[in-house]
């Protein structure tokens, strides 16, 4: 800088004085403080700050976070803490030393992430008891990716109404060849890294004309300045680790499955990447999920772009180091994974965190992402959603040997694990230090993370340990698989009429090659505008093989229906095929004037019964809610009029059952006949028996007493965690409803219309006919 440009400039800001040789004599003072005020949090950090002679200061601040910087040559100083973290916790040294993107974690960020917001939803304040004390002359918000040297791993900054003071920063000395600067994301919400320079002036940096200012912040001579930092905390999706079944998982991964069908939303998303940084600004989408908004501390609902009903994850406020990792891009600080002359081998962010196949040449156009913290990996695998591809997948239905294990798997599916293992196993081999392995999918993605979870379970490189929830899944493997993978953990939720998990039928021709079925549906797959099972319904019968056949434990998210204003909805496991494969069997009658196929594929391919956004994540949601009810109030999670009502109609059932016995009996002469009523006969007797085996849990639901660990899971010996959750849960107007799928049903109305309701809307007293053949 020229001393005629330095006089202008300390006219301005020196009052006047101006300097024709460099002087020493100014003192500049500093505090580092929370969010409360309080500057213990930060006492004893070692700090460095350069004058504009590029002396280098250094000192630790004393107990109250205070430093000074004594006798420094005329103008600002920059102040900068990157000192490396040199504690011993196994958390932050595993990250520090970790043999894929080890972390440059300094000790000013363990500090920031055991401070805590002043506002509980991260907001900055504005009410800093520091900021008006008499001693303070400048006061300003900042972050710890502006005064440490490494950021890629840091969250993007936050909006605020006091950054530090740009214009003292433009004070400085050009950037001398021992510091080093990086351009980082223009954008942000105070213009980028420091706010130091406009458009025009960062257009002068990079063309070359101008060296940028070193990195620091900026601090004004003989003046008192007060840095609040903002907490390093992040929010994440509370997931129970425990193996067993709970409320709360079963509602926050059926957002995570949802989320499964949003692209990652990275830019730039090319290979390779030719940016020094990447964003994540696409919502919704997994990557701004995890990579953009949560570690801002910014609460998302929102997961699909046809979603208008809010329903908020439970977030737990962590460590920012402890949230949900999206893996940090830069190249100067990973040349040997993120330099874009690596070409196709370059990795990023989307290429590690997200598997979409739909341009690749061997394309089978499965979706999934995966992220992991220290406790768990998140795996979710997205379902049907495109026409051609996904339905010729979901239509394999040719069973194949399962390589990884024993029996036979649905060749679609198959294909799709096979595609998404490799994904996987990549990530694992860079991550995975024992954590639990949480997985879910739905429809077609419940089915391939099915096989998938078991592919890596029998994996004896990691043997990981794994818990899977699946959503409308249909079956992915014959009865020999299904026992081979018994100690797999699988919860599996099926929705009230979703005929999806009744395919493929176990009278399905597994053998068969599925071209000629193809072409005879292709006009009626045509009509649909979504793809699917519709494929699968004209099987035939499977002379050879083992059927297919469910894995996991059912439960069964059944709403009650009491009259046209009232409903609730209880979650059980009923074990009959008439309430189980209830869509299935509803769908596919076709004789005695009941509805023909085509209802099949109509409903099948509404928005209803199988859609995450319109009924899974509903029915979860008010599952949560009836059971945190349940707990509160100690009481079971049937009601005695549920009880009573559902007792009823099972009973009905059963009477309807046996005279359909009794009809087969009387009716059936010839030897053909003999044979189909000695088999509809067996079915029929083995139904009855599932019908009072599902009183039997009906009733021991009733007499169960809902537990903090039914309803949390791993949480459950964390009381006062739970509870700050909540506090932030019920803060959403929209958890507070009185939703008519969570609440206590009122007074019985009429006896008929809830039979009704269960028998799919055949009420007592009018015909009843049932195709045996229909419950499969």
């Amino acid at each position: 800088m020229s001393i005629k440009s330095l006089a202008v400039h300390d006219a301005i800001f020196m009052q006047g004085n101006i300097h024709a040789c460099p002087r020493r004599g100014h003192s500049t003072s500093f505090q580092l403080v929370d969010e409360f005020g309080d500057g213990k949090p930060y006492a004893g950090l070692a700090y460095e700050a350069i004058d504009y002679e590029d002396t280098v200061y250094q000192g630790k601040l004393d107990a109250t976070g205070s430093g000074k910087v004594a006798k420094h040559f005329c103008g600002p100083v920059v102040l900068k803490i990157n000192i490396a973290y040199q504690g011993e916790n196994d958390v932050y040294s595993e990250l520090t030393r970790r043999k894929h993107y080890p972390l440059p974690i300094t000790e000013l960020q363990v500090r920031a992430e055991k401070t805590r917001f002043f506002h509980k939803t991260g907001t900055r304040t504005q009410a800093n008891p520091a900021k008006d004390l008499p001693e303070t002359d400048v006061y300003c918000q900042v972050e710890v990716s502006e005064l440490v040297k490494h950021i890629a791993h840091l969250p993007p900054l936050a909006a605020r109404r006091d950054p530090p003071k740009r214009a003292a920063h433009k004070l400085m000395r050009s950037a001398a060849k021992s510091r080093d600067f990086t351009v980082v994301d223009k954008t942000a919400a105070d213009g980028g890294l420091h706010a130091i320079l406009s458009p025009a002036e960062m257009a002068t940096v990079e063309l070359g004309f101008s060296p940028p200012p070193p990195k620091g912040v900026a601090l004004l001579p003989n003046k008192h300045h007060v840095l609040e930092v903002r907490p390093m905390r992040a929010l994440r999706p509370m997931l129970s680790t425990a193996d067993a079944f709970c409320a709360l998982n079963l509602y926050q991964l059926s957002v995570m499955a949802t989320l499964s069908y949003t692209d990652f939303g990275q830019e730039p998303n090319t290979q390779p990447v030719q940016a020094d940084t990447v964003s994540f600004p696409v919502q919704p989408s997994s990557g701004n999920w995890f990579g953009h908004a949560l570690p801002q501390f910014d609460e998302l609902w929102k997961v699909d772009d046809s979603q208008t009903h809010k329903y908020y994850p439970l977030y737990e406020d962590v460590p920012y180091s402890k949230r949900l990792e999206v893996v940090p891009f830069d190249p100067n600080l990973y040349p040997e994974v993120n330099d874009p002359a690596l070409g196709e081998e370059q990795e990023h962010p989307a290429k590690l965190h997200c598997l979409d196949d739909r341009d690749k040449d061997n394309r089978t156009d499965t979706q999934a992402f995966i992220c992991h913290h220290d406790d768990l990996i998140l795996i979710s695998v997205r379902g049907t959603s495109e026409f051609w591809p996904d339905g010729l997948r979901d239509g394999d239905a040719y069973q194949v040997p399962f390589q990884q294990g024993e029996g036979k798997v649905h060749r679609g599916f198959y294909g799709a694990a096979l595609a998404a293992f490799p994904f996987i196993e990549t990530y694992l081999d860079k991550f995975y230090s024992g954590q639990k392995l949480l997985i879910t999918g739905h429809s077609l993605g419940g089915a391939v993370a099915l096989i998938l979870s078991e592919m890596l379970r029998r994996d004896k490189r990691f043997d990981p340990d794994i818990v899977l929830y699946t959503y409308g899944a249909p079956r992915a493997g014959d009865t020999t698989f299904i026992e081979s993978a018994k100690s797999l953990v699988h919860h599996r939720i099926v929705n009230q009429n979703d005929p999806v998990p009744s395919v493929p039928a176990t009278w399905m021709n597994t053998f068969a090659k599925p071209a000629p079925m193809y072409g005879a549906n292709a006009v009626v797959l045509g009509l649909i505008p979504v793809a699917g099972f519709g494929l699968l319904i004209w099987g035939i019968t499977n002379f050879f093989g083992d059927d297919y056949g469910h894995h996991g434990a059912l439960r069964h998210f059944m709403p009650v229906e009491f009259g046209k204003d009232h409903r609730s909805s209880i979650l059980w496991e009923p074990g009959c095929s008439t309430i189980i494969d209830h869509g299935c069997a509803k769908a596919l009658r076709a004789t005695n004037g009941l509805p023909e196929r085509g209802s099949f594929l109509r409903q099948l391919f509404s928005a209803g019964h199988h859609s995450m956004v319109d009924s899974y994540i509903p029915g979860c949601w008010a599952s949560l809610r009836r059971w945190q009810e349940a707990l509160q109030l100690k009481r079971s999670l049937v009601t005695n009029r549920e009880f009573e009502w559902i007792s009823s109609a099972l009973e009905n059932i059963q009477q309807q059952l046996r005279a359909v016995k009794r009809d087969l009996q009387n009716n059936h002469r010839s030897y053909v006949r003999e044979q189909e009523r000695a088999h509809k006969t067996l079915m029929l007797n083995q139904e009855i028996d599932k019908i009072s085996m599902t009183k039997a849990r009906l009733t021991a639901l009733r007499s169960q007493r809902v537990t903090e660990t039914d309803v949390y899971g791993s949480y459950a010996d964390q009381p006062e965690w739970v509870e700050e959750s909540l506090l932030r849960w019920n803060a959403h107007p929209e958890n507070l409803v009185q939703e008519q799928l969570a609440m206590i049903p009122p007074a019985a109305e009429d006896h008929d219309a809830a039979i009704a309701a269960m028998t799919g809307g055949h009420a007592v007293g009018a015909p009843f006919h049932l195709d045996i053949d229909s419950i499969v």
